[in-house]
């Protein structure tokens, strides 16, 4: 029975959203692997990991096994006051995956908290090393990089001033170099590097104290895939200037055939690396922030760097961690999502063909998105008031479909549906979600097209059954 719309007392997290939008929300009551199953009895493929999260899926046993023991033999204990062998096993592996220049992680509750304290942490270390004028931070337009008040406005989302900016410090915002209308991928990555180099200016090298971006879009940007210069000459503009480059790699880390998106190109390695989601897949809230033992020891050997949350580094937390990259490593889940990517980008590229509202496929291992437009001759945006995404995700339900969608930007930059299922799918879910994927279009075609004004006409060589 599903859950009462208004209930007395309690009820789930959905009765603070606005009431148009849960009204087709499933009620999950059970797990297993990469399906979910409601209280319809529907057992849903999930296409994005939750939102790009659930790594491993649903019910691994050694990372429940994992988190059992821990608790049973020390539960929690306070980082700012004690150690703690799960705490210390768990950051050495993450900078044993990370490499030369990240060999120090600061452990928190998730990935907004994560991104708050890289800057915190950097803005310690400009303190301690003389150059307290440093605090200004620069971000892209779009963006996402959290739902803190801090996070939000480094946020490259156009709604966040007129609701959260009296609350919040707002970053400097440049545009990312999307690649979709572009003239080309590298056009879009001179101007966004022309665009830093002139905030950089305008604000004074001497004020800024760190450019934050992802190396690989996630739901802000439809897994905007940079060209690679973009990186690499961002890498260079902070170095001349001083300033820190924080990858945030929230959602990019383990998807895209390396440990870290960052990795893929040696010589734009960024100052501090930022993971949560993928990093206890759902098992456990936990994020890291990854710098340098040379940033963090200049901190530690001056003014220190206390901050911490209550829930920092917690023990089963931090079991649950190295649990998740245990599994990742030994089954080769990294190497295996830029294989499995491939087979499902082949997937999407066949359906994009057919279809009239698939502009782009792009992405990168198991990170991808179909860029979903309102004219596919003219690459056309779609009217501010649609949301084709929302509609296609209501038509995966009755396909055992289960997608993630959040409009970004009221469409201003696009819209774009991603798939991101967990790194342990294997070949014939890949194909499953294909179809799915496939029939879930066809069905939900006929009504984004009728919101356009547009003649409805099936593309689809194969429509549902």
């Amino acid at each position: 029975m599903g859950l009462l719309p208004f209930p007395p007392l309690g009820g789930t997290q959905d009765v603070f959203f606005p009431r148009s939008s849960v009204g087709d929300l499933p009620t999950i009551v059970a797990g297993e692997g990469v399906y979910l199953v409601d209280d319809r009895g529907r057992r849903l493929l999930d296409a994005c990991s939750g939102p790009f999260l659930a790594s491993l899926g649903q019910g691994n046993e050694r990372v429940l096994q994992a988190m059992l023991a821990q608790g049973r033999r020390l539960t929690y204990t306070y980082s700012r006051t004690t150690r703690h062998a799960a705490n210390a096993e768990l950051t050495r592996r993450l900078a044993m995956l990370a490499g030369p220049g990240l060999e120090r992680a600061h452990l928190t509750s998730g990935g907004s908290e994560a991104v708050e304290m890289a800057l915190k942490l950097l803005r310690a270390h400009a303190v301690a090393t003389g150059h307290p004028e440093r605090h200004r931070v620069i971000s892209l337009m779009p963006g996402y990089h959290g739902a803190t008040l801090q996070t939000l406005a480094l946020n490259g989302d156009v709604g966040v001033p007129a609701l959260w900016g009296p609350l919040a410090v707002e970053s400097e915002k440049i545009p990312a170099p999307l690649t979709f209308r572009a003239p080309s991928a590298q056009a879009a990555a001179d101007a966004s590097c022309a665009a830093l180099e002139a905030a950089i200016a305008r604000i004074g090298p001497e004020q800024v104290l760190a450019f934050v971006m992802e190396p690989v879009g996630g739901q802000a940007s439809g897994v905007n895939v940079p060209h690679p210069s973009f990186a690499r000459r961002a890498r260079q503009i902070c170095t001349r200037y001083g300033i820190r480059l924080v990858f945030d790699e929230i959602v990019c880390a383990f998807r895209t055939g390396r440990f870290l998106a960052a990795q893929h190109d040696p010589e734009a390695m960024p100052d501090v690396a930022v993971l949560a989601k993928g990093l206890a897949a759902g098992y456990a809230p936990l994020g890291a922030a990854l710098v340098s033992a040379a940033l963090a020891e200049e901190v530690a050997a001056t003014t220190g760097f206390t901050v911490s949350h209550s829930y920092d580094a917690s023990p089963i937390a931090c079991a649950a961690g190295a649990a998740v990259l245990d599994e990742i490593t030994e089954h080769r889940l990294i190497d295996r999502a830029a294989v499995l990517g491939e087979r499902l980008r082949n997937g999407l590229e066949r359906i994009a063909a057919a279809s009239a509202l698939i502009g782009d496929v792009r992405g990168r291992g198991l990170l991808l998105a179909l860029e979903l437009v309102a004219d596919k001759q003219t690459s056309q945006l779609f009217a501010e008031h649609a949301d084709p995404a929302a509609v296609i995700r209501r038509h995966g339900l009755d396909h055992g479909l289960l997608l993630y969608s959040r409009r970004q930007n009221r469409g201003r930059y696009g819209d774009w549906l991603l798939i991101a299922p967990p790194l342990m799918i294997d070949e014939p879910t890949c194909d499953e979600l294909i179809d799915r994927l496939e029939t879930t279009l066809a069905a939900a075609t006929p009504e984004i097209l009728a919101s356009t004004g547009r003649p409805v006409t099936l593309d689809f060589a194969a429509t549902p059954e």
